[in-house]
């Protein structure tokens, strides 16, 4: 099975351009609120309250950024490095209220359109379509390698199409007084927040709720693992993310009888065949001797583990 390749980028450089996209996107909404007030547009002030979103979502990534570098201690044996995964849940949920939110004011503003500076509109989302294009570039690098800067940079992206939108509406209202516009297109921005954060948030979940990871086949790593010399049997096995790029597996594995006295030589086996063929680097086994393996076989999860016993 292959695996893909992380890329890497410096720690203090990534923070640098962190901190410059929430610089820039901290002075867009300013300007985009102020704008939005003038012009009475809605479309505007959804596109403002986006890119403000898109700032916090930076200062969070930031944070965990900083918070997932610390080693592990005492209280912490795993690390911090799962804090960047909380930090992109609490974006995601972030960006799933500011959509259902945008998609209320826009049905107020079906109901009841409000007359709307076309002008002001297309200028200062001419500035916020830039700004949003030099954030993505400045995160796009280190969202190929971190779901917590991955978020961000989704804001952005959604940001930058939102602005797209709203220069269209500006538009029409300049050449022919559309004000429905307004509206619709605030609709479909957050129509589109809501598609994206919906489909994102879905694996960051998983991490959490400690599933499988998604791009290994337990199945195949079960069977391969049976294959290997001086092995029975495998049962009782977890297999969950530590974080973002670290799969591990816990798992109880039956030694042959009569082979015990190799059962060190075979947990090796097994452990480099699983990071060769599967890339899971963590690995507690946990040896048992055919004769004297325990009842339950259960090839996932086990009794004692959130399963009610009977009989």
């Amino acid at each position: 099975m292959g695996h893909g390749h992380h890329h890497h980028v410096d720690p203090e450089a990534g923070d640098r351009r962190v901190f410059a996209a929430i610089a820039v996107n901290m002075g867009l909404t300013v300007a985009q609120v102020i704008g939005g007030i003038m012009s009475g547009s809605l479309a505007l002030i959804a596109d403002a309250l986006h890119n403000f979103s898109d700032a916090i979502s930076l200062i969070i990534a930031f944070g965990a950024r900083k918070i997932a570098r610390r080693p592990r201690d005492a209280e912490m044996t795993f690390g911090y490095g799962r804090v960047e995964v909380v930090a992109a849940l609490i974006n995601y949920t972030t960006l799933i209220v500011i959509g259902l939110y945008l998609l209320y004011e826009a049905a107020m503003r079906f109901a009841d359109p409000q007359d709307v500076e076309g002008w002001i509109i297309v200028v200062i989302a001419g500035i916020a379509l830039a700004v949003d294009v030099v954030t993505a570039m400045l995160t796009y690098t280190m969202s190929k390698s971190s779901v917590n800067i991955r978020a961000a940079f989704l804001h952005n992206v959604a940001d930058a199409l939102g602005s797209v939108a709203v220069i269209f509406a500006g538009a029409l209202i300049l050449l022919y007084d559309w004000r429905l516009i307004d509206p619709i297109v605030t609709a479909l921005i957050a129509g589109y927040i809501l598609w994206q954060s919906f489909r994102e948030i879905g694996p960051v979940i998983r991490i959490l709720m400690l599933g499988s990871p998604p791009e290994i086949e337990t199945e195949a790593v079960l069977h391969t693992v049976r294959g290997i010399d001086g092995v029975t049997g495998i049962h009782h096995a977890h297999f969950w993310q530590m974080d973002e790029h670290r799969a591990a597996l816990d798992a109880h594995i039956v030694i042959a009888e009569g082979r015990w006295n190799d059962a060190d030589a075979v947990k090796d086996r097994i452990k480099a065949a699983l990071s060769d063929q599967f890339g899971i680097e963590h690995t507690t086994l946990e040896l048992e001797c055919a004769r004297h393996a325990c009842d339950d076989k259960s090839e996932f999860g086990g009794r004692g583990h959130g399963e009610e016993q009977h009989g």
